[in-house]
């Protein structure tokens, strides 16, 4: 079983940039097709966006569309998500998580969690 650490959330103002980090330990990620989801205080759990196994495919909901970018490099067991022109409404807890069946934008089809960092845009 993979297990998945996120990293580089913090506080940073309307506009500016942030880049999240997911390392994977315990089996190569390149296993699995990738996702990031998120969860602002008192909302469901949203995907955000999601990226095949081998990279040549991604997803993204539509509010992040143009601002955000899922990468990942398999040779560093690691997968990103460049979060770009941000606004306050992407506050929230940002997690990374491992799907075995392919590329999907369903939480439920994904079956390792990292516990997440926080992100948070101020006005």
């Amino acid at each position: 079983q993979v297990q998945l650490v996120e990293s580089g959330g913090g506080l940073v103002q309307a506009g500016g940039s942030l880049r999240l980090s997911c390392a994977a330990s315990g089996r190569t990620v390149s296993m699995y097709a990738m996702g990031w989801f998120r969860q602002a205080p008192g909302k469901e759990r949203e995907f955000v966006a999601a990226i095949t196994r081998n990279g040549d495919y991604t997803g993204y909901v539509d509010s992040v569309k143009g601002r955000f970018t899922i990468s990942r490099n398999n040779a560093k067991n690691t997968v990103y998500l460049q979060l770009n022109s941000l606004k306050p409404e992407d506050t929230a807890v940002y997690y990374c998580a491992a799907s075995t069946f392919g590329y999907t934008i369903n939480a439920n089809s994904y079956s390792v969690w990292g516990p997440g960092t926080q992100v948070t845009v101020s006005s």
